[in-house]
């Protein structure tokens, strides 16, 4: 299970990276991220919310049935936020790296 903190942060990049692949709506969004990251609908729509607030999305309604469904699409503040975390990537490396390593190594070991 992820840590609830470092979770919260790679949801925000996980929901962008979804719509990069074209416009969706909440409950596809969260069945789409199902297989990798667990995520429910009190935490998607907040999380939609501020992404929308902060320009990295936009939302439309359609009717579907007899109701509107709300579609978020992809604005280029959102791929901008998408490519600065991937140019992270290789920072991010070095900690999971420097974690994994000291992880089987006494030397690493924290003093009691």
């Amino acid at each position: 299970m992820i840590d609830p903190q470092l979770k919260r942060g790679l949801l925000d990049v996980c929901v962008l990276s979804l719509l990069r692949r074209g416009d969706s709506y909440g409950y596809q969004i969260i069945k789409d991220l199902s297989g990798c990251i667990e995520i429910s609908e009190s935490t998607l729509y907040p999380i939609l919310r501020r992404l929308e607030s902060g320009g990295c999305l936009t939302v439309y309604s359609v009717e579907h049935g007899s109701r509107l469904r709300k579609f978020y699409h992809l604005t280029h503040r959102g791929v901008m936020v998408i490519d600065q975390f991937l140019a992270s990537w290789p920072e991010i490396q070095k900690v999971y790296d420097l974690i994994k390593e000291c992880a089987g190594d006494d030397t690493c070991a924290v003093s009691e």
